[in-house]
Formats: structure tokens, sequence, C-alpha cells
């Protein structure tokens, strides 16, 4: 597999990765400017930047930055026991000196949609024109197969989906089922199994609002962590059209992602609601 294919591949299933280049080489060294090398989340690698301690501490390096979603260029000496300013020395004999580039090429954030019907359809058609890896999962085979814009479709129900595959921690979840039952389900699975997201949030009215807090409230007690709960979903912009759905949902996770506090969130609007349940 070449290293496109694998950065291809790694994109396509939403795992995460580094990109690692040589961009510069003097004096001895056990690789030329231009090779690379991919490492993903699950440490799967394909190419090389030379082996030996070079690579091994490159490898090290990716995991550290995968975490991070960072970028970074580090110049390394190949002489153990020699020291040159602002340059990592590895324990090599080569003698000369090579720099890396590392390059994040994972997605900017998880996005599960629970339902494919028409404001989550509208929801990815917005989330695609930025590096979101979206998930879709819906049991009516009809919507699913229909579905654009997703990286990966699941054809099956909405709790299985989370008991088979699980949610990545601090992902994102759009909860849009067609059924008020279906979205609880897939909300108290989540709390039950203390999934550490950054963002779930329920399409509904301020009267299904109600009913599922109360009926949450009464399972879970009054101390359950709702922090990162958001619902009615998206921010206050004002229409009522999946397009204008998607806009208020979209821009509420990028409030969330970029930690923009002086916003005024839908669900703060029966902020005294909640209060009350």
């Amino acid at each position: 597999m070449n290293i496109y294919e694998a950065i291809h591949k790694f994109s396509q299933n939403g795992i995460k990765a580094m990109v690692v280049t040589v961009v510069e080489k003097n004096g001895e060294g056990p690789v030329e400017v231009g090779k690379k090398m991919v490492v993903g989340e699950n440490l799967e690698a394909h190419g090389t930047v030379g082996g030996g301690a070079l690579e091994y501490y490159a490898r090290e390096q990716c995991k550290e930055l995968i975490q991070t979603c960072s970028n970074k260029l580090e110049k390394y000496l190949l002489s153990e026991g020699k020291v040159l300013v602002d340059t990592t020395t590895l324990p090599m004999v080569c003698g000369g000196t090579v720099t890396l580039f590392y390059e994040y090429v994972g997605a900017m954030a998880y996005v599960y949609l629970f339902g494919a019907g028409h404001v989550s359809a509208a929801t990815a058609r917005v989330l695609k024109t930025m590096p979101f890896h979206i998930t879709v999962i819906d049991e009516r085979r009809e919507v699913i197969d229909a579905f654009e814009d997703a990286d990966q479709k699941f054809h099956m129900g909405f709790v299985e989906f989370i008991e088979t595959h699980g949610l990545k921690e601090h992902s994102y979840v759009v909860v849009c089922t067609p059924s008020h039952k279906y979205d609880y389900h897939v909300i108290n699975t989540v709390l039950e199994k203390n999934i550490k997201l950054s963002y779930i949030g329920m399409l509904c009215s301020p009267t299904k609002l109600t009913d599922y807090l109360k009926k949450t409230y009464e399972t879970f007690g009054k101390e359950v962590d709702l922090s990162r709960f958001y619902s009615p979903i998206g921010l206050n912009l004002g229409g009522g059209s999946p397009a204008e759905i998607a806009i208020s949902i979209t821009s509420e996770i990028l409030a969330v992602i970029h930690q923009k506090e002086a916003i005024l969130h839908m669900r703060e609007l029966v902020h005294d609601h909640l209060r009350y349940w």
C-alpha cells in the first residue's frame, strides 16, 4: 500500500493520522529528502523516514501530535552525545542532520448523526464543507441508502450501533431520529455508559424537552451530568427549514469546538425551565 492509499483508507475509516515528511537533510543519514511515512492513531504505519532511532522517535512523536491534532517541524542530529542548538539529538552514529515535518491529516472532529431524515441530510451537507468526519445511523433502509455527504453509513438500530461500534470520546452527536422514543434511547445509552462526549444535541420542541427531562431525572437522579447536552439543539439564529436548522446546529458545534461563550444557544432560552426540572 502506498502512502496516499493509506491516507485515504485512514480517512474513510475515521482514523486520525500523521504524515511525516523528510524536508531537509545535511551530511550522512539513512533517508533522502521527500521520503514519507504515515502513522494512524491505531499505530498502523506505512512508508519510512529511515528506520532506526529516527523512525522510532518519529512514531512516538506522531502518537503525541495525533492527540492534539497538531503539526510540527523538528530537526534531529543523528550523533549520540553531541549537541546542536534547537536540535534534538538521537542515539545514532550517522553524524548528519534531518528535519521532519509532521502533518495532521485527520478530521477536525467526529460527528454522529442519529437519524437520516431531512434535517440530518441538510446538516451533513453543511458539515462536509469543513474537515468533519460524519457517520450517519438509521434503521430505515430507504433513507440511509439515499443519504449523501456521509463518510460512513450504517443501516442498523440506533442503540445497536452504540453497543456494536461505540462512539469516539470527545465526539459530537446530533440526535434527530424519527421517534421521541429512539431519541431518548440514544441519549440514555450515552448516560448509562458514561461516554465522554464534547456535545450531544437533540432536535426537539420545549414540550418534548419537558417530557425527556422529567423521565431522565426520574431514571438517573437530579445530579445527572447534562452539561454537554444541548436541547433544543442549535444557536438562536431563527428559521425553521431543514437548511436553516442545519446552519444553526453546525454553528453550535463550531461554537463548542472553538470555546465561544458569548453565544446564545437555544437551550438557554429554556434555562429557567431546566432549573425547575
